[in-house]
């Protein structure tokens, strides 16, 4: 992979397929949008029909301000600028979120996943970002686990949306409204985190921690309550207990040294 690093003329190829993706991404998910919102309606899923309608809108929307965030980063390719690489790996994020969460709904329902040639494309630009920028193995390593958890907590606040609409008890009902919005911010925190920790910026750590903690507290309470609810093993615990992992890991003192000298590497 040394030959990747600092590969001016790859990133500014990747960069353009990049853009491209994100009219991939508009197509695919308009052109199958009404026919998985239809297609759970039939299943005899209403609430799940109206989440598709909400987050599928929400994943076009980030799969285009993707391809708008890799027009810049082609810019800083062509210019040889040195945060080209890092701001990729940005819109590589958004990007492999706008593939694969689109994947879930029709597969429940037996339907095609046309969007999983975004998620693909994507997890290759994301990759090939972190190459160029000659990101240290562990560190990458680091970083698609917590990529995992930024997936993982992101559904967890869909989920809070389905739901939200079926169960009756008020209680119940305002604790999947609570969790919602504050594991989308989780979701938006470990992004943070990712950016920050690939391109070895100050208060990594803190990020981290952060991101580590707001997952715990929004997604752990509303999968405990599933899991009272339903008796049995809850779907939305994956994201929370990840996120206490890797709490457990950037707080260990190899983590933090290693995290540590790829800030003053990359200074």
């Amino acid at each position: 992979m040394k030959s990747f690093k600092n590969n001016e003329k790859l990133g500014a190829a990747l960069s353009f397929i990049g853009i491209l993706l994100g009219f991939l991404a508009l197509y695919l998910i308009a052109v199958t949008y009404i026919p998985i919102v239809e297609g759970k309606i039939l299943d005899g899923r209403p609430d799940e029909a109206i989440t598709v309608r909400i987050v599928h809108a929400l994943m076009g929307w980030i799969g285009m301000t993707g391809s708008a965030i890799w027009a810049v980063v082609l810019f800083g390719f062509l210019n040889k600028k040195e945060w080209a690489w890092s701001l990729g790996v940005v819109a590589g994020s958004l990007q492999l979120l706008s593939g694969f969460f689109p994947m879930i709904p029709p597969a429940s329902i037996g339907m095609a996943t046309p969007t999983i040639w975004v998620f693909l494309i994507a997890f290759v630009l994301w990759f090939g970002m972190l190459f160029i920028g000659g990101v240290n193995n562990k560190i990458i390593t680091l970083a698609f686990v917590s990529g995992l958890a930024y997936v993982m907590i992101f559904i967890d606040g869909v989920g809070a949306i389905s739901r939200y609409q079926t169960v009756q008890e008020s209680s119940l009902i305002g604790m999947y409204a609570m969790g919602l919005v504050v594991t989308w911010w989780a979701a938006a925190a470990w992004a943070v985190f990712i950016y920050f920790l690939v391109s070895g910026k100050v208060w990594t750590l803190e990020v981290g921690i952060f991101a580590a903690s707001l997952s715990i507290i929004a997604g752990l309470p509303v999968g405990l309550t599933d899991v009272v609810r339903l008796s049995r093993f809850s779907m939305f615990l994956p994201g929370p207990l990840l996120s206490a992992i890797l709490l457990v890991v950037i707080l260990l003192p190899n983590t933090q040294k290693l995290i540590n000298d790829w800030i003053k590497a990359e200074a």
